[in-house]
């Protein structure tokens, strides 16, 4: 485990902007950079429930075209640069039942929030970090993208594997110019929403909260480690990918999973 001294240090003067980053995984991973020295920027459709003077928050609606030009626009005149990009927001709000009851809006929705909005965000920030010859690009994706559920996620899953591979492309046309460019695909993460989902499934089926997250575990095929992720466990991985400790690294997707893909 690193010291707070080692944390403090590692991200120093680095400008950092965390998508998605007023809840849930995205809070953890801003506030993992902030202890790690960075100044860190965080954006959303909503302010954050609780104010946090160490994050500069912006409001957008990173779906849209001009709420990624507005985030790039605001973040290079107030800070001349940005170091670190973590392209974390991600959802998916399509009904479940397949394909047949998916409409063109549900998967147009779904592509924009999940791949066109860190494609943009990628688009106003590269050519600065080229221009300074460094930088850190992470593309949060999803196991889905590998191991898709059909059922009830059909275009989040589609969505996070074109970012696979848009990620994978990405780093090799940049990583000659300074840029690394990482993929970093979680499975089920316990957050706070997750929970309040666990406890709505145990009081409607009349059943524990161990034995609803045990049931959501059962429809991924089992976690050989016997939980959902944390969100401090993948901020924790973030943390290193972004610090000068994994300099080295790019072009490569870093499953945290805790087992949940049964391929190698």
């Amino acid at each position: 485990m690193e010291n707070s001294n080692q944390l403090n240090n590692e991200l120093q003067a680095k400008i950092a902007l965390v998508t998605g980053g007023t809840k849930g995984t995205g809070k953890a991973i801003a506030e993992r950079l902030v202890n790690a020295g960075a100044t860190v920027i965080i954006t959303a459709r909503n302010a954050p429930e609780k104010e946090n003077s160490t994050l500069h928050f912006i409001s957008s609606d990173l779906s849209k075209s001009e709420g990624a030009q507005k985030v790039v626009d605001e973040i290079l005149s107030t800070y001349g640069r940005l170091d670190i990009l973590v392209n974390n927001l991600g959802s998916s709000e399509t009904p479940a039942g397949g394909f047949s009851v998916l409409t063109d809006e549900d998967w147009e929705s779904t592509i924009q929030a999940n791949l066109l909005a860190p494609i943009r965000l990628d688009r106003g920030f590269l050519p600065q970090m080229i221009n300074q010859k460094s930088g850190v690009i992470i593309h949060i994706a999803s196991i889905q993208g590998k191991l898709p559920l059909y059922d009830s996620t059909l275009p989040y899953a589609a969505a996070k594997a074109g970012l696979r591979n848009y990620s994978k492309s990405l780093s090799n046309e940049v990583a000659s110019k300074g840029v690394r460019v990482l993929t970093v695909s979680p499975g089920w993460i316990k957050t706070e929403n997750v929970q309040v989902w666990l406890e709505r499934i145990s009081k409607t089926s009349n059943i524990s909260v161990e034995e609803a997250q045990q049931s959501v575990m059962n429809a991924l095929g089992g976690i050989p480690f016997g939980r959902p992720a944390q969100p401090e466990e993948v901020a924790d991985l973030v943390g290193f990918l972004v610090s000068p400790k994994a300099g080295y690294l790019t072009g490569t997707e870093v499953v945290i999973d805790g087992g949940t893909i049964p391929t190698i």
